[in-house]
């Protein structure tokens, strides 16, 4: 990545990262990327241990690649042990010791809650609450997803001049929600229309 930062990480920063992982951990109720507007107010604007660049493109990089969405915290992890190596012959084992922190921290907890609650969940599928807690979590994770959208979009610059990128957002959108038309072929229609660049 670029632009990087040269950080002074003490041993407490490190458990403070770790900590920090474990508590959002449980709020990835629609997915990792639904938490990246409270991970970009914590590494970024609070504790500046990442850029804005080095933030946006570790998402960037680990929604383009395949494999599961959570591969971006990660490479937040190893862009913030990066910085702390600085230009050092450590800076890679900094990485590794930022990507176990930053991945321990965010799977430990909602895999050991989710492998209960599913457990428990199964057990009592037909309980009208059950039911209700499944209903009642749909605006939560839409509201967390259309958030990271709103924090990656805002980071890109003029929205007037990307008034078809946003066009093409919304007609997504309600296409999804209110026909049966399958994710994919959305997606490749996104990508065709990318291809000739008129989005």
């Amino acid at each position: 990545m670029t632009t990087a930062l040269t950080l002074n990480l003490q041993p407490l920063d490190w458990l403070n990262l770790f900590l920090y992982f474990l508590s959002i951990s449980l709020l990835a109720v629609g997915g990792a990327i639904a938490t990246a507007p409270d991970m970009h107010r914590f590494l970024v604007e609070r504790q500046g241990w990442l850029t804005e660049l080095q933030f946006n493109t570790s998402i960037v990089l680990a929604q383009a690649a395949p494999g599961p969405n959570v591969l971006f915290i990660a490479l937040l992890g190893w862009n913030l042990g990066l910085n702390a190596g600085g230009a050092t012959p450590l800076a890679w084992a900094f990485g590794a010791l930022g990507v176990a922190l930053c991945m321990l921290g965010v799977l430990l907890p909602s895999c050991v809650l989710t492998w209960a609650a599913t457990r428990w969940a199964h057990r009592n599928r037909e309980r009208r609450s059950v039911r209700a807690f499944k209903q009642g979590m749909a605006p939560l994770v839409i509201g967390l997803i259309l958030a990271t959208a709103w924090v990656l979009a805002r980071a890109q610059g003029d929205a007037a001049r990307d008034w078809p990128l946003w066009l093409l957002s919304a007609a997504t959108t309600l296409l999804v929600w209110r026909t049966r038309i399958h994710l994919l072929w959305l997606l490749g229609a996104g990508a065709l229309l990318g291809a000739l660049g008129w989005v």
